[in-house]
């Protein structure tokens, strides 16, 4: 018998699996894909705190301090560079927009500016000369998903956690009013405790528990192009959000346009596959190379559309339920959950062992949305 079984190998399922092994626990880390298959490797993965929500906030500051040595503790390499986010400014509207947020976060503590374009232009030479300036936060910064997710999860099988990929998840299993387990596709297993961290399949789990986080399903078109001369160091937002994007370390530009509605097609096989529609791509192109010219002499390499499980608020779901006992929720990260995840794996972990947690997580209790009544948050994709 598992002490706990964690549905979803993306980067908070496998950061819970991780912090549950190396905590002695009998884990089992459950993906009907494998790691980072779907929203954890789409993602630009952004390691950010600016422009966030301030009840986000603590947890990203959090997640920050923990980035900075994360690679030397899963022993494996994660990519990440800590050479900031700025948020440009095209317009007089998105100036103003941006103005508002560096005061207002400033005023939570946060390390943010407010950069002209001359300052810009000293700081990323690479970004159009075109903007009127920028935010910049220089404790943001970027890393690999697909190599973080790996790390997690190879730390968590060296501490003797048992992965189970390529399985699928077909109930959570409860009796007496508290998990016993849950079923898959290859039978029955028998756990104390579950964490579902599933992204946009998790209600197909919690409906016939009962429960069900309010999801709105966000298609984003990301491009990633051939390894070009490094030319930007920061990750590239906007104030409005329409388009995002990074150059990894390998050379390669990788960014997002904005988002449509998913129409719920997804191509399964050793890993889903999500096509963007033709609109996407050129928007994203578009937009993005108005914002970093360069990324319009790259040759592309891969297309590809990211699902964002997006809230009512824009706020994930991370509570320990009470019917049923011993179930962990995870879900609705709204497409900017990578930062969080060492965090959101320590939270998990925390909640499924009925450890107190010191960070403030009243904000992300799932009856706030019992007497919702105000619209949805926009999508924003800031980096």
């Amino acid at each position: 018998m598992a002490d706990v079984v964690v549905v979803g190998a993306g980067i908070s399922g496998a950061a819970s699996a991780y912090e549950l092994a190396t905590a002695g626990l009998k884990v089992v880390l459950i993906d009907r894909y494998g790691p980072a298959a779907m929203a954890s490797g789409w993602t630009l993965a952004g390691v950010r705190q600016s422009g966030r929500h301030p009840a986000e906030l603590p947890l990203a500051r959090r997640a920050v301090s923990i980035w900075d040595t994360l690679a030397e503790q899963l022993g494996a390499p994660t990519h990440y560079r800590r050479r900031g986010n700025l948020r440009l400014a095209r317009t007089p509207e998105e100036w103003a927009s941006l103005a508002a947020m560096v005061e207002e976060q400033c005023a939570a503590g946060l390390d943010l500016s407010l950069l002209d374009a001359k300052q810009v232009a000293a700081l990323a030479p690479a970004v159009s000369p075109a903007v009127l300036g920028a935010s910049y936060c220089p404790t943001d910064g970027h890393a690999d998903p697909q190599a973080t997710v790996q790390a997690f999860v190879d730390a968590a099988v060296r501490a003797g956690a048992e992965t189970r990929f390529g399985e699928d998840v077909l109930s959570i299993d409860t009796a007496g009013g508290r998990v016993v387990g849950v079923t898959t596709n290859a039978g029955h297993i028998p756990a104390g405790r579950v964490i579902l961290a599933a992204g946009v399949f998790g209600n197909r789990l919690l409906g016939p528990l009962g429960l069900s986080v309010p999801l709105r399903v966000r298609l984003v078109t990301a491009v990633r192009t051939a390894p070009a001369a490094p030319v930007l160091d920061q990750v590239i937002g906007v104030a409005n959000a329409d388009c995002a994007g990074r150059q990894e370390v390998t050379g390669r530009f990788r960014f997002t346009g904005g988002s449509t509605e998913w129409a719920g097609e997804v191509e399964t096989g050793a890993r889903p596959r999500v096509r963007p529609p033709t609109r996407g791509v050129a928007d994203a192109i578009r937009l993005f190379g108005a914002a970093v010219p360069a990324v319009l002499d790259a040759p592309i390499d891969e297309i590809w559309a990211g699902l964002i499980d997006q809230t009512p608020d824009a706020l994930p779901v991370l509570q320990q339920v009470s019917d049923p006992a011993g179930l962990v929720i995870a879900m609705g990260f709204s497409g900017h959950g990578f930062c969080l995840g060492p965090v959101t794996g320590q939270v998990a972990a925390a909640m499924a062992q009925d450890l107190p947690v010191d960070l403030p997580l009243e904000p992300f209790a799932l009856a706030r949305f019992d007497r919702w009544n105000a619209p949805s948050e926009p999508m924003t994709l800031h980096g």
